[in-house]
C-alpha cells in the first residue's frame, strides 16, 4: 500500500507514470468501483439524481478511448496500469473538488475559492496528460491534447443525453 501511495504522489507530482502501478485486474477494478461509488455520493450531495449515469458514461467513454489508442499504438499491456492511475487520480481530484465545492457559496464572490478551483482543474488536466504521455509514449503536448478532447467529448455527450434533453 505504501508503495502504491508513493506512485500515485509521484503521478500528481508530474513525476512518474502508470508504469509504476501493478497491473492487476483486482487494483484496477478497485479503483473504478471506488471513483464511481465516488461520483455517486457526490452526486446524491448535490441532488443529481443521474450522477451515476454521467459517471458511467464518462468513464465508459474514457475505457473505449484508451483501448483505441493503447491498441493504435501497439500497448495494449498498458491497460490496467493506465486505467487505475487515471482512476486514482480521478479519485483524489474529485476529493479536491468536493471539498471546494462546500466552501462555495453561489451568492457570494468567491474570486479566491474560484482561482484554486480553476489551477486544481489545470492541474487534473496535466495529471492526466502525463498518464497519457506515459502510457502512449508520445509528448506531453500530445498528452495535453488527447486529455483536453477526452473532457470535451465528455462534456458534450453528457450535455446532449441528460442537460439538453436529449
Amino acid at each position: 500500500m505504501n508503495d502504491f501511495l508513493t506512485n500515485l504522489t509521484n503521478m500528481l507530482r508530474l513525476r512518474s507514470g502508470p508504469q509504476d502501478l501493478s497491473g492487476s485486474w483486482q487494483l484496477t477494478t478497485v479503483l473504478v468501483a471506488a471513483y464511481l461509488l465516488q461520483n455517486l455520493i457526490t452526486g446524491s450531495q448535490l441532488d443529481d439524481s443521474s450522477a451515476g449515469a454521467k459517471s458511467l458514461l464518462a468513464i465508459s467513454l474514457q475505457i473505449i478511448v484508451l483501448v483505441g489508442l493503447l491498441s493504435w499504438r501497439r500497448h495494449p499491456e498498458r491497460f490496467l496500469q493506465t486505467l487505475s492511475a487515471l482512476a486514482a487520480v480521478g479519485i483524489v481530484f474529485n476529493l479536491i473538488t468536493w471539498i471546494l465545492l462546500t466552501q462555495s457559496n453561489p451568492t457570494v464572490n468567491q474570486p479566491i475559492l474560484a482561482m484554486v478551483w480553476f489551477a486544481v482543474f489545470i492541474w487534473s488536466l496535466f495529471v492526466d496528460a502525463n498518464i497519457y504521455r506515459h502510457a502512449l509514449s508520445v509528448t506531453l503536448s500530445i498528452g495535453v491534447l488527447i486529455a483536453v478532447l477526452i473532457l470535451a467529448a465528455s462534456y458534450v455527450l453528457i450535455e446532449m443525453l441528460f442537460l439538453g434533453g436529449g
